[in-house]
């Protein structure tokens, strides 16, 4: 059973979150804020935050730039994970991904379904790893975002959640880059 062994130190990650909206702003942006607060009350660091449009170059040029700054080792994106024709942002981080990680997706469903049903169903949420920096696409709405956080994200970015997290492996996530 998933449980957090307090004998461990706590190490902050420094996360940074994406806004993906046509139309909101900082001022309006409650998804964002949520996960901003979220990761103040955990412990972990901001690193950067951003909106952009939901246009899949502009989300991949950021995811990016995230990538390459040393001073980021997480990116959270919130917003354009839906069905319509404006919803991009699964195709831009796939672009980015050199791995994907599959279970963040369904596990993300899971709990979904446990609170809204069938209507789960609609999500694209999805998660990978790319120069060793993890990425995480969340739907748009504040809900979806605490749920992210609290079922998933808050535990795995905790280096003293046991079995295992996702901070136990960063320094490893880009191993493939330095061997020769």
């Amino acid at each position: 059973m998933s449980r957090i062994d307090e004998s461990l130190p706590f190490i902050p990650v420094r996360i940074a979150v994406l806004t993906v909206s046509d139309t909101r702003t900082m001022a309006e942006d409650k998804s964002g804020d949520t996960l901003v607060a979220r990761i103040a009350e955990a412990g972990h660091l901001l690193a950067d935050r951003a909106i952009v449009r939901d246009e899949a170059d502009d989300i991949e040029a950021k995811l990016r730039a995230w990538v390459a700054d040393s001073g980021v080792d997480v990116a959270l994106s919130t917003g354009g994970t839906g069905l319509t024709g404006r919803d991009v942002t699964v195709e831009a981080h796939r672009r980015v991904y050199e791995k994907e990680i599959e279970a963040f997706g369904t596990l993300f469903t899971m709990l979904s379904f446990q609170k809204i049903g069938t209507s789960a169903i609609q999500s694209r949420a999805c998660a990978g790893v790319a120069g060793g920096t993890y990425l995480f696409a969340l739907p748009g709405s504040p809900g979806a975002c605490r749920d992210a956080w609290d079922g998933i994200l808050k535990l795995q970015l905790d280096m003293r959640h046991r079995p295992c997290n996702f901070v136990e492996i960063m320094p490893r996530l880009d191993e493939h880059l330095r061997r020769k």
